[in-house]
């Protein structure tokens, strides 16, 4: 689709976006920024869009910001046009996209790239690829709402352990401390991945979508007010298509044919 730093391919109802810089280990720079936002423009426009897979290209998921891309050395630099404009933006559209999102970390996770990885929905890596938070390596605050996401997925006490020691995790630690879902032997990893977006892109999507946003949204509000968001969204549901195909396949002993469609208006 004429990008540079990134691929996106689209496949029946799945969208793969590949980060695609392997020579600066699929770090951002302004154009990767650029590309990724016009790609999830495009996505976010697809009514078919059943899921979004997120990986990179080489032996790095995505190692965060591209220092090489910043002359810290000709005056001083507002680092809080970064989250502001591309970081920010970025984390708050794969929270909020209305379909289930993959990241497969098929390599290196550093800085930024951590925390995009948490932002998404299901994290399978490679039992070889690497986490760590760098940050503290060059003096600077978690961003991409990993001071956020961390202690809730980690803990406070590994949170900051990650992040002040600048500790490197394996995929399996990483598994172990709540950071990422699953951990996969390199060999089976590319089948794992695929057979993951193969079943997301048959599921009832806006149950899917409904759940997402019902379990995000919990983290910020009581549990009456969860009550009442489970309450409101299963009558939605409940008036989907793929509601009543998901019932009468279980009643007639079938595999559901779903649509992915929202309740009709």
């Amino acid at each position: 689709m004429g990008f540079e730093t990134i691929q996106l391919e689209h496949t029946g109802d799945a969208y793969r976006l590949t980060l695609n810089r392997p020579d600066k280990l699929d770090s951002f720079n302004a154009l990767m920024h650029s590309e990724v936002r016009d790609s999830l423009t495009l996505i976010e426009g697809d009514s078919a869009a059943r899921v979004l897979l997120i990986t990179g290209a080489g032996r790095a998921f995505c190692a965060g910001q591209d220092l090489g891309d910043r002359d810290v050395n000709a005056g001083p630099l507002d680092l809080s046009q970064g989250p502001e404009n591309d970081y920010n933006p970025l984390v708050r559209r794969l929270v909020a996209l209305p379909l289930p999102v993959v990241c497969a970390v098929n390599g290196v996770a550093a800085g930024a790239g951590v925390n995009i990885a948490a932002a998404c929905d299901i994290v399978v890596a490679k039992k070889s690829a690497k986490f760590a938070q760098a940050f503290s390596a060059v003096g600077l605050v978690p961003d991409s709402g990993g001071t956020w996401m961390l202690p809730r997925l980690m803990g406070q006490a590994r949170a900051l352990a990650f992040t002040l020691l600048n500790q490197k995790l394996t995929a399996d630690e990483a598994e172990a401390m709540g950071l990422i879902w699953k951990a996969v032997e390199d060999e089976v990893f590319a089948e794992t991945v695929d057979s993951i977006v193969e079943k997301l892109a048959n599921a009832p999507t806006f149950g899917l979508a409904s759940a997402k946003a019902a379990i995000r949204e919990s983290w910020s509000s009581t549990l009456d007010q969860a009550l009442d968001r489970e309450r409101d969204m299963q009558k939605q549901c409940g008036l989907s298509r793929d509601y009543k195909e998901g019932v009468n396949a279980f009643k007639e002993k079938r595999a559901p044919r779903f649509t992915g469609a929202k309740p009709d208006a």
